[in-house]
């Protein structure tokens, strides 16, 4: 008789920010770290398509100093962006998965930064 069930829409808890959502109660936690899987690896894929367009570029004209060099440092890049990836996928399979460090965000925007110049280097 007295309160409204929990996730009924009435009540103090509808009455608000106008955000739809109650708390944690009304989101599947399952779904966002799923995604988030989903757009690391699908991220990883297209690092690797990259990566693999490199080493055709560099393989293809005459080898020079430079390209080899670009091309070394490509390959470095793409296996450091694999294990923050890789680290990054483990630990969404947790129940309550933690929020991406600083640490983590910052290295895979600078390995994405330097792989641009490496491409950069390869093409000139």
């Amino acid at each position: 008789m007295g309160g409204a069930a929990p996730g009924s829409g009435s009540g103090r808890e509808s009455s608000g920010s106008g955000s739809g959502a109650s708390g944690g109660e009304a989101r599947d936690p399952g779904l966002q770290p799923e995604r988030t899987r989903l757009a690391w690896r699908r991220t990883t894929l297209s690092w690797t398509v990259v990566a693999v367009l490199g080493v055709k570029l560099a393989l293809m004209d005459d080898a020079t100093a430079a390209g080899v060099t670009g091309l070394a440092l490509a390959a470095l890049l793409w296996i450091g962006f694999l294990a923050v990836t890789h680290r990054r996928i483990r630990s969404l399979d947790t129940a309550r998965p933690q929020v991406l460090s600083t640490r983590g965000a910052l290295l895979a925007a600078g390995c994405t930064v330097a792989l641009a110049v490496c491409g950069a280097v390869l093409i000139w």
